[in-house]
């Protein structure tokens, strides 16, 4: 795999069942990229490694008078040379190729499981952990992936550098043979306390950028309350645990360092002053000694690769175990499905609470709990909780279906919906029925006072849809997102759309014409609202009470609020005494089977209005 042939047609399914798992399925799968990388890594080092023999060569020459080695010796320093500065071009470029390759491979699984899992994504996982695993951590996994091709050319060529010494000069090169392995694993002791450094720091940040991104969320709402101080100290304080955590790992990698420094140092003056006295009983030459310590110089360059390889993995590994904490995560049924991907008619049915949303009609679904009102919407998007629970469209179970077909038959807007940043003309640009025009679901979402909004803060836009939305819409409303996202929902037309709350920050007026609208342009399609809201309620079809995880009611918004007094302590926000002592006077009213006598009556009545006042 070539950068310019990114994307990958297909990622791969990866092992995710550890963090080390997945960093050798990675490796596994650009095993021709290591294997080139591995090929130009032995070129460079050991041309790189032979330049010592090549100097000492022409030492000897130069003490023995011989220009004919000499001139041979010019000869294999000018090869060596050449081969060193080919290796290192392609290596690097291998290099590179392989770290953009494994880290573009990564993003590609991340975001297919962002797209498979949907709004139940950061449902599961913190946002903050998402994002950390999709920015910083992917370079990380792809620099120990890279690494490994570089590790293992220059491991080899320390075994094979150390074999010719020993060849070459055997008294020597034996010091030399024992003394870089134990250069090499010295510093293993070291690790494990790095790692932890490394993990601690890691989970530092991570907490930080998740404060971050929840602060820089709630901004808005931070400012009208006046807690902005209070989240900034906050960050503060995890930006300075960071730092901390920071100074503290980088205190035991500098150690790793400055010992990767000392040993070498250490092994060349005992190579020196062995090599002397030797020279001295006339058992080496000058030249074998030049060599000997040129070499020893030289491999300090590969052994470097030791502590990298090392340093990398301790920061991949955590990584690559959140990124694999992600990827491991599965909706609760198989999203290629078990039917054919053609689009099912009819009742939208929840087996886990009993409730039906009948085709072609607008069902608004009042839930007293919010929780339990999104886990209810997420198991109408096709996205279970748990296998056996998945709802039914027309009688087909949406999890027996591909997941394209699926989202394509049913439709979820969440309470917080967003707005990706681009002009409104890219943001209304979905996939949809064709039916239904951007003009008309504007107007359906009384989106008019948005759209002048967008073209007076606009430098160069006549037409609104020309009109650039910032980052997540911050620049809008609460209200005006939502509307903008539930314009975006309808020129979807989908043959079932969910609503959460898409009216909660729009004022009544707005509110009442956005549901006259939305029932007017879903005439004949199935839509379900999830609100509490009596002007949306009173412009259902039907109106389904869950309680407890159970249909308690249905009907229509008038007949519930006379009959039903867990439906209307949801919908006014009653107290237990005012609900029943609305109940009293409902049923004083009413008069006939069932009504209290008067005398009774009036005594209840002036019981909870003695309640009601003292409260």
């Amino acid at each position: 795999m070539q950068i310019q042939d990114l994307p990958y047609p297909d990622p791969g399914v990866p092992d995710a069942r550890s963090g080390s798992r997945f960093l050798w399925w990675l490796g596994r799968n650009q095993l021709r990229g290591q294997l080139k990388s591995l090929a130009w890594g032995l070129l460079h080092f050991l041309s790189v490694s032979a330049l010592p023999f090549c100097v000492g060569l022409a030492v000897q020459a130069v003490v023995d008078r011989s220009g004919e080695r000499l001139a041979l010796a010019g000869g294999l320093m000018a090869l060596a040379c050449a081969g060193n500065a080919i290796g290192d071009t392609f290596l690097h470029r291998a290099a590179v190729t392989n770290w953009i390759t494994a880290a573009a491979r990564v993003q590609q699984l991340l975001a297919r499981k962002a797209a498979l899992l949907g709004s139940a994504l950061t449902r599961r996982v913190a946002a903050g952990e998402v994002v950390a695993v999709s920015t910083g951590d992917v370079e990380k996994i792809g620099w120990f992936v890279e690494a490994v091709s570089r590790f293992t050319a220059a491991a080899v060529t320390v075994v094979v550098v150390c074999a010719a010494l020993v060849v070459y000069q055997p008294a020597l090169g034996v010091v030399v043979a024992v003394g870089l392995p134990v250069l090499a694993l010295a510093v293993l002791p070291l690790l494990p306390r790095a790692t932890r450094r490394a993990d601690f720091q890691r989970e530092k940040a991570g907490r930080a950028t998740e404060l971050a991104s929840d602060t820089v969320a709630g901004l808005r709402v931070l400012r009208g309350i006046g807690g902005e101080e209070l989240f900034l100290d906050r960050y503060r304080d995890a930006s300075q645990d960071v730092r901390h955590a920071a100074v503290r790992s980088a205190r035991m990698w500098s150690l790793i360092s400055a010992i990767q420094v000392l040993l070498p140092g250490l092994l060349l003056i005992a190579v020196v002053w062995y090599g002397v006295h030797l020279a001295r009983e006339g058992r080496i030459t000058v030249g074998e000694l030049v060599t000997v310590y040129s070499s020893v110089m030289i491999l300090t360059y590969p052994l470097r690769h030791f502590e990298e390889i090392a340093m990398a993995y301790s920061f991949s590994r955590p990584s690559a175990k959140r990124a694999a904490r992600v990827l491991s995560l599965e909706r609760a049924t198989d999203a290629g499905g078990s039917r054919a991907a053609e689009l099912p008619a009819g009742d939208l049915y929840d087996p886990a609470t009993g409730m039906l949303a009948t085709a072609g009609l607008l069902t608004a679904v009042v839930c007293g709990d919010p929780d339990a009102a999104g886990r209810l919407a997420e198991r109408l998007g096709g996205h279970p909780s748990e296998p056996g629970t998945s709802v039914l469209l027309g009688g087909v179970p949406l999890d027996e279906l591909p997941l394209d077909s699926a989202r394509t038959a049913v439709l979820v807007q969440d309470k917080d919906p967003v707005l990706l940043s681009g002009t409104l003309r890219e943001l209304l640009d979905v996939p949809g029925s064709g039916t239904v025009a951007a003009e008309e679901a504007l107007a359906a979402a009384q989106c008019g006072d948005v759209l002048a909004a967008l073209v007076e803060g606009s430098l160069d836009a006549e037409d609104p849809l020309d009109s650039r939305i910032t980052e997540r819409g911050r620049s809008l409303s609460g209200g005006q997102r939502q509307r903008l996202a539930l314009a975006r929902s309808l020129i979807t037309d989908p043959e079932v759309l969910v609503l959460d709350e898409p009216t909660s920050a729009v004022d009544s007026h707005t509110e009442a014409r956005i549901a006259q609208g939305v029932r007017e342009l879903r005439a004949g399609r199935t839509t379900v609202v999830f609100t509490s809201s009596p002007l949306l309620l009173d412009r259902a079809d039907r109106v389904v009470l869950v309680h407890e995880g159970a249909v308690a009611a249905v009907g229509s918004h008038r007949d519930l609020m006379r009959g039903e007094p867990g439906y209307r302590a949801v919908v006014t926000r009653e107290t237990d005494e005012e609900a029943a002592l609305t109940g009293v006077r409902v049923r004083a009213a009413a008069g006939g089977a069932g009504a209290l006598p008067d005398v009774d009556k009036m005594n209840e009545l002036n019981e909870l209005e003695e309640i009601e006042e003292s409260a």
